[in-house]
């Protein structure tokens, strides 16, 4: 098994910590409300009751992903919820990269710090 270097763990850490601060943001603004989240929510026909339960729901996802013993499975639940989010965008019409770009930063944020996802996704070296 090849075990990442400390270079590459912290750039993978880095990657986390800053894809999880944009999660926890948006969980943010989900619990605190206001006007721009009351016109957001009826735009992607989301009830508003929901924002509080999808806020802690992303906290949730967040906090699993960034506990390096259950890192893969929080990586999982944030893939699910960016699913979910990107379902949402594409019935109303709205661009969805910004999703996909999470999605892969996830990702790549544990391959880099995460040494037993090496032999699961074998990247080739010349």
């Amino acid at each position: 098994m090849v075990t990442p270097t400390a270079r590459t763990r912290w750039t993978g850490q880095a990657i986390s910590v800053l894809v999880s601060l944009v999660f926890l943001t948006s969980a943010a603004m989900k619990l605190l409300g206001g006007a721009d989240l009351e016109q957001g929510m009826a735009h992607l026909g989301i009830p508003l009751s929901l924002a509080v339960p999808l806020g802690m729901l992303e906290i949730a996802c967040v906090v699993v992903y960034l506990v390096p013993a259950t890192a893969v499975v929080g990586a999982i639940l944030l893939t699910g919820y960016i699913g979910g989010a990107i379902c949402t965008h594409l019935r109303v019409g709205d661009p969805f990269y910004v999703q996909i770009a999470l999605g892969v930063l996830v990702w790549l944020g544990l391959y880099l710090r995460e040494s037993r996802l090496r032999p699961l996704i074998p990247l080739r070296a010349r």
